[in-house]
C-alpha cells in the first residue's frame, strides 16, 4: 500500500489527474470504475479543463463502482455529477460510457450490470477485472455502497449487489468486494477532517477496524494507493 498526502483536496485533484493521464497514456484500452463524491467532482473538473484534449478518451471505458437508485437526471445521481463535470466537456464515444441504470428495478439492474462487466472485462478466477477502481470512503468507513451494517455483501456471490443506506434506506447498486480486490489497481480518494478518525483506525489497525468495508480493500495485485489531503491524514 502506498500513501500520498497533499496540502488540500484541490491539490489531491491535480495530482491524481496528472497520475491518471500518465497511467492511461500507453494503454490500448482502459476500463475504470468511477466514484461519486466531492473529491471526484474536483478531479473531473481538472481532467476536463487540463487533460480534456490530451487524453485519448476513445480508448477509455467508464463505469461506476456504485450508483444510487435514482434517474440519471436526479441531483443524487453519480452519473449526473460525472456528466456535468466531465462527460459534457470531453469527447468520449457514447459506447464507452457504461452507466448503472438507477431508474430500473435494483435487483434486475444489479444482474444486468454484473453481466455487462463479465462481457466487457477480462476475468480472473471468474471475477471481472478493472484496470482501475476509484473509491471514496465515508465517515463511517463505508466504501462503494457497502456499509458496515451490510458488510456481508462484500463477498457476495454476485459481482454487483443491492445495498441500502443505513439511515435513509435508499437503495444502491454496487460492485462487491471481490470485484474491487481483483482490479489491477485500486485508488482511494479521501479528503477532509471528518475522515481522519477512520483513516487512523484502518491504517494503524486499531480497535475493530475490520468492521469497516474500507479496511477490506486489499487488491490481489498489491496495487493500492491512498490519495489524501493533510486533513484526512493528520492522525496517521
Amino acid at each position: 500500500m502506498e500513501v500520498k498526502v497533499y496540502k488540500d483536496k484541490q491539490e489531491v485533484a491535480r495530482q491524481f489527474s496528472a497520475y491518471f493521464a500518465e497511467r492511461v497514456k500507453d494503454k490500448a484500452v482502459f476500463h475504470v470504475a468511477l466514484s461519486g463524491g466531492s473529491t471526484p467532482k474536483l478531479i473531473f473538473d481538472v481532467l476536463a479543463s487540463e487533460y480534456g484534449d490530451t487524453i485519448d478518451w476513445s480508448k477509455i471505458h467508464l463505469y461506476w463502482g456504485d450508483e444510487r437508485c435514482v434517474p440519471p437526471t436526479h441531483d443524487q445521481s453519480n452519473y449526473k455529477m460525472t456528466e456535468e463535470h466531465l462527460l459534457s466537456k470531453i469527447t468520449v464515444p457514447k459506447g464507452n460510457i457504461h452507466r448503472v441504470l438507477g431508474e430500473k428495478d435494483p435487483k434486475g439492474e444489479a444482474l444486468r450490470y454484473a453481466n455487462l462487466l463479465e462481457i466487457n472485462l477480462d476475468r480472473v478466477h471468474g471475477v471481472p477485472q478493472f484496470d482501475l477502481v476509484l473509491l471514496g470512503m465515508g465517515d463511517d468507513g463505508h466504501t462503494a455502497s457497502i456499509f458496515p451494517d451490510n458488510i456481508g455483501l462484500w463477498n457476495a456471490e454476485d459481482h454487483c449487489v443491492v445495498a441500502a443506506h443505513p439511515d435513509s434506506g435508499q437503495q444502491r447498486v454496487s460492485i462487491n468486494g471481490k470485484v474491487i480486490n481483483r482490479a489491477q489497481e485500486v485508488i482511494f480518494l479521501v479528503t477532509g477532517a471528518t475522515k481522519a478518525e477512520k483513516v487512523d483506525e484502518i491504517h494503524n489497525q486499531k480497535s475493530n477496524y475490520k468492521k469497516y468495508p474500507a479496511a477490506l480493500v486489499r487488491p490481489l495485485s498489491g496495487n493500492l494507493t491512498w490519495f489524501m489531503d493533510e486533513a484526512a491524514a493528520n492522525l496517521i
